[in-house]
């Protein structure tokens, strides 16, 4: 793997790892917009990790790309996941991975669960694509929304989407994600539509289901208080690029990108009065029209010379890395 894109000494066994990975979209008959640009990262076996950045950062896209979610995407570079490249999968091969190998959590369970589907078959249907009889896939769809604390689970299995809280919905979706044993499971924003209540509740049953399972997460949030709470490690992107990867301790205590130093800055705390929040200048470029150099410096209040017109690559000292000129210190 690209050492100046990854950390070294990384010391869990990879479960999960992306070389150089690139998402392209077509723009009309002739454009390629490059969404998530070569990005290298691991997940440990059992490891949970945040991936945080603002609204169009490619945040969601780098997440649909581990499970081929995005047809009409061009996806180059490699994806192992447990000995097997992803990429070189066909669709055929690659559908058997989705629910039994990697799963995923979407935000909105609304919009993601079937109306006109009862919870008990929705939870099952994982299952019965893979040829498990109704009987055991019913009874494995229990389970599991008991294991979730769905209240009189038995009885709701015949339930339908509309009669349950937005709280509830989201631990179906999850059940679905679950049900099939996957040892990766993506939660895409999955708190975000919820109340602060709801989202403790649904960030305590993602604690305890990953713990007892030995389950890796990749959480992918803009709530850098959630990180703090359920997160190990932590990886920000910017502009399709990864810029920063640590511990989560690490990084909120000595940030290194000035990125990531806005974020955590913007972040309200209780033990501090404020007139204002602070909110990190301008916004993010589009993926058309990113600038020359760091893709971050028509924001940065740090930038220099080189800033303007050379990529920085990620430098890691101690399992922390950030791409950015000022950390490397070479200045001109």
């Amino acid at each position: 793997m690209n050492k100046t894109t990854s950390l070294e000494g990384f010391e869990r066994q990879p479960l999960i790892s992306a070389e150089n990975l690139t998402v392209d979209i077509a723009a009309g008959k002739t454009n390629i917009v490059r969404i998530v640009d070569n990005i290298s990262f691991n997940i440990g076996v059992g490891e949970r990790v945040a991936l945080v950045g603002e609204s169009g950062s490619g945040k969601s896209l780098t997440a649909r790309a581990l499970m081929r979610l995005d047809k009409m995407a061009r996806l180059s570079g490699r994806v192992d996941f447990d000995g097997t490249d992803l990429l070189s999968l066909s669709e055929r091969e690659m559908s058997r991975k989705r629910g039994s190998s990697i799963a995923m959590v979407f935000q909105d369970p609304m919009s993601f669960l079937n109306p006109l589907m009862t919870i008990g078959d929705q939870v099952a249907e994982t299952l019965r694509l893979r040829g498990v009889g109704k009987a055991e896939a019913r009874k494995r769809a229990l389970a599991v929304l008991d294991e979730l604390g769905v209240d009189r689970a038995a009885e709701r299995l015949n339930s339908y989407p509309h009669e349950f809280s937005g709280g509830m919905r989201q631990r179906v979706v999850l059940a679905m994600a679950l049900v099939g044993e996957p040892k990766l499971l993506i939660a895409d924003e999955p708190t975000t539509a919820l109340d602060v209540r709801v989202q403790d509740q649904v960030l305590d049953l993602l604690d305890d289901v990953s713990t007892r399972r030995g389950l890796a997460v990749l959480f992918i949030t803009h709530d850098l208080g959630v990180v703090a709470g359920f997160a190990e490690r932590v990886m920000v992107m910017y502009s399709g690029r990864i810029i920063e990867d640590g511990d989560v301790s690490d990084v909120f205590a000595e940030p290194q990108h000035p990125y990531s130093q806005g974020l955590i800055k913007a972040v309200p705390r209780i033990d501090q009065e404020l007139s204002t929040l602070f909110a990190i200048p301008g916004a993010p470029p589009l993926p058309s029209a990113r600038p020359d150099g760091c893709p971050f410096h028509p924001r940065c209040d740090q930038r220099f010379d080189r800033c303007y017109k050379e990529l920085p690559q990620l430098h890691v000292h101690n399992n922390h890395g950030a791409a950015c000129h000022l950390v490397d210190g070479k200045r001109g």
